[in-house]
């Protein structure tokens, strides 16, 4: 099941305010070249492109569904190319600006990326980072437990998606020893209200649950998602409902 843009777009503003709120810390000194690692469909980088018309930006993603929305941003500072987050980071260029909204969290080992991805910057280079908190968030708890359980871990072979995030603490620390300075780093709420389970089921299926989604005959999709529906119920008991979604927001600059 490859990256659907429709239905992960379906919540949009819920989508976009984390976006708004990281991008607000970015200054624009200094700004020639910039990257947006995990960019999506592209609209994202667009607006930033429009925000700071004196940089040049690249979008990079490895869905190539997604890049096929990046056709209708035409702006002449504004590219893109299908990259993957790991080969970005085993590339030689140096960027002004790495930022990145909702992607890392699909990357392993942190303690290994972020070093990395910090060292691309030149200096006085800015670092934005944002990221759900996935092994705190209710939705990926319910998910995370159902996959380990039979049958539907025998669906997946065995397969687990389990969440690369490290603690706040050690976000801070890999970014204090990396040489960025001006931090800026907290956890921060984002509710989401439903009406019915079928609400938050829709928001995780346009991301988290697609790895399990892909793996899985139509049969079995539709066992598991009654399966979860009825345990999102189970968990909220009524309706309307508010799910407090975590985000972890980091940004600093190169000394």
């Amino acid at each position: 099941m490859p990256w659907n843009p429709e239905i992960y777009n379906h919540f949009k503003d819920i989508r976009y305010q984390p976006f708004y709120d990281l991008s607000h810390l970015i200054s624009a000194e200094h700004l020639k070249n910039c990257i947006d690692v995990g960019c999506g469909t592209g609209e994202q980088t667009a607006i930033l492109a429009n925000k700071f018309e004196q940089a040049q930006f690249l979008g990079i993603d490895s869905s190539k569904e997604m890049l096929e929305k990046s056709k209708e941003f035409d702006l002449s500072n504004l590219h893109f190319k299908q990259q993957t987050i790991e080969e970005f980071a085993d590339s030689d260029t140096k960027w002004d600006l790495i930022f990145s909204n909702a992607a890392l969290q699909w990357s392993d080992d942190h303690q290994k990326l972020f070093p990395k991805l910090i060292s691309k910057l030149n200096k006085k280079g800015q670092f934005a980072v944002q990221m759900p908190c996935q092994k705190d968030n209710i939705l990926n708890v319910l998910l995370r437990d159902l996959v380990k359980e039979k049958p539907y871990s025998d669906f997946l072979n065995g397969f687990y998606s389990d969440s690369p995030l490290l603690t706040i603490d050690n976000y801070a620390k890999i970014m204090f020893d990396e040489g960025l300075n001006d931090l800026n780093i907290s956890v921060r709420i984002y509710p989401i209200y439903g009406n019915n389970e079928i609400d938050f089921y829709r928001f995780i299926s346009g991301s988290a649950l697609i790895p399990y989604m892909e793996r899985l005959t139509t049969e079995q999709q539709e066992l598991f998602t009654t399966e979860y529906q009825s345990r999102i119920k189970k968990y909220f008991t009524t309706f309307p409902a508010i799910y407090p979604f975590k985000r972890i927001l980091l940004y600093g600059k190169k000394v």
